[in-house]
């Protein structure tokens, strides 16, 4: 069994006495799921958000990394019903949905905007992310939120899907603009949030910027009550190379650079400047930066 010493994973450092813990922990919970392993793990360690709730779904991906590392062996994946795959291949990669909806998002507002909360909205969620989105869907890494976006003119209909989840632990272009150093980094970096799919089902005239700032609206209380921490700033990355992110550029968001082309998980830097992506923000508050770097003052 390979012995780590200090990892950092998602904000937190993990001593080698805590990593040694973590060992013991796998080993000896014969019996159990990978889930219950990550929250056995999360309450020992006391790994929680700030509403108090642990960090399973991190948690899990840790246990991954450390496996992949030879630390540890964890317990076979337990099989999933067809409906909740953790990634579903896109079907049709440029096609669009059947739809007769056209003309300026005018005649259509106001826009309905629903938060997936039931399985019935998750899985119609995972089946249009899965069908023509050109990533597909995938389980999204640490906090989420989704939305379905409905018109109800001249009858109901979803025309958009939206999800926010947790941020890039590091963007230089980024970490540039805010200025923070890396230890206030690791302190207010869950106050932005990653803007990780966007979808938008039916050509209508602006409705990619409506959707952004209708869902945006949402998300400030939303993120705020789900995970107990106000969110600043938003992020994006937009594939330079198939999309030029005008709806986000006409909606007032910032460009900020591009990326390595690395991705969260090219930690030996094997694939730098593979999937170099344009970093556009959006400010939730005035001086979002400053807050970010220094904090309420």
């Amino acid at each position: 069994m390979q012995t780590l010493k200090q990892q950092t994973f998602c904000g937190r450092e993990f001593t080698g006495e805590e990593i040694s813990l973590i060992q013991e922990i796998v080993g000896t919970c014969g019996g159990i799921s990978r889930r219950e392993l990550a929250h056995t793990v999360c309450e020992l360690l006391e790994w929680k958000r700030p509403n108090n709730r642990l960090k399973a779904r991190e948690c899990s991906d840790f246990l991954e990394l450390l496996e992949s590392r030879g630390a540890l062996v964890l317990p076979e994946k337990q099989q999933k019903r067809q409906n909740t795959s953790h990634k579903i291949v896109p079907e049709m990669p440029c096609g669009q949905p059947d739809s007769t909806l056209s003309g300026s998002v005018e005649e259509f507002t106001p826009l309905e905007v629903l938060r997936v909360q039931s399985r019935a909205q998750r899985d119609l969620f995972k089946k249009l992310m899965g069908r023509y989105h050109y990533l597909g869907y995938a389980m999204p890494y640490g906090a989420r939120i989704q939305y379905l976006v409905y018109v109800n003119r001249p009858h109901r209909e979803v025309v958009g899907c939206i999800q926010f989840s947790s941020p890039a632990w590091r963007m230089r272009a980024r970490d540039e603009w805010i200025g923070w150093t890396d230890e206030r980094r690791k302190v207010a970096l869950q106050q932005v949030v990653n803007n990780s799919r966007f979808l938008v089902l039916v050509p209508i005239q602006n409705l990619a910027s409506k959707i952004l700032s209708c869902t945006l609206r949402e998300l400030r209380s939303d993120w705020e009550q789900q995970y107990g921490l106000k969110p600043l700033l938003v992020e994006t990355l937009v594939d330079r190379q198939k999309f030029h992110g005008g709806c986000y550029r006409s909606s007032n968001w910032i460009e900020l650079g591009a990326t390595t082309g690395r991705g969260r998980m090219d930690r030996a830097n094997k694939l730098h400047g593979a999937q170099v992506k344009t970093i556009l923000v959006y400010p939730l508050v005035k001086n979002a930066a400053r807050q970010l770097r220094e904090g309420n003052k």
